[in-house]
């Protein structure tokens, strides 16, 4: 920890633990070993990392964001942060304390201000998943730290610059190609020089892959954050760039 208790824990795909004025929050759980066609690569994930957990922040319903077994390991009588519409099915799995936040709305823990914010991602249409709406969080103490969920660029997302020491942003996605709704490490690249964060983290890769076909596209699941990385670079200089890979974490200093 440093003096501030500032660090980040990349646990994988879009699951980050966010440690901050003594406040532990972790984002979008997924903790098991498969979802679906959905195998998990790499080391699974320590289990610590849901220990004492003061909040749960939830972008979306998607499976491979809000799953029913993570959720289960967690405490109920924890708060959980969610967009509007997810209300009802975190209550129906037993958590007691649940505030649904459109973007612009806030609610806090401890000394830590949880902010909606827009998202750019289609939670309709795709069989099998849950709707609701799709929101990113902006997380306020000492430092300011935004954790975009699941989007795309959107109109208005320079409108969260201002102060930010980190950016949580995804750079792919749990296969071969990526869908509407999504940042690639280019685009990735082109939100982080509109957010101007101190520093940025790459998520939503390297973790769950459908079975058979990590094999035919092996490079998707650990080429985007290089990629993003070097897209960086040049879009947005005065950005550093962090990449973690899962279970790996940083400090804020």
């Amino acid at each position: 920890m440093t003096e501030v208790g500032t660090r980040i824990t990349y646990v994988g795909h879009a699951t980050v633990l966010i440690e901050m004025e003594g406040v532990r929050l972790i984002t979008d759980p997924v903790l098991r070993r498969r979802i679906g066609p959905l195998w998990r690569h790499g080391p699974p994930p320590d289990r610590r990392a849901t220990e004492d957990v003061d909040a749960v922040l939830i972008s979306h319903l998607h499976h491979d964001h809000a799953d029913v077994p993570s959720l289960r390991r967690l405490n109920k009588e924890v708060p959980v942060f969610g967009p509007p519409g997810s209300g009802s099915f975190l209550r129906r799995h037993g958590f007691a304390a649940v505030h649904e936040l459109a973007p612009g709305n806030s609610g806090s823990v401890g000394g830590v201000r949880i902010a909606a914010t827009k998202a750019l991602h289609p939670t309709e249409g795709r069989r099998f998943e849950r709707a609701s709406q799709a929101v990113g969080f902006v997380l306020s103490g000492r430092r300011r730290i935004y954790f975009a969920g699941d989007t795309d660029l959107f109109d208005g997302m320079e409108d969260l610059a201002g102060g930010l020491d980190l950016a949580l942003l995804p750079v792919w996605g749990w296969g071969p190609s990526l869908g509407p709704g999504h940042l690639d490490p280019e685009r990735a690249a082109r939100a982080a020089a509109l957010l101007s964060p101190r520093v940025a983290v790459p998520i939503h890769w390297g973790t769950l892959f459908p079975l058979g076909l990590s094999r035919l596209a092996a490079d998707r699941l650990s080429a985007p954050p290089r990629e993003f990385a070097r897209a960086a670079a040049a879009l947005a200089p005065q950005v550093e760039v962090r990449v973690l890979s899962p279970g790996e974490a940083t400090s804020l200093s």
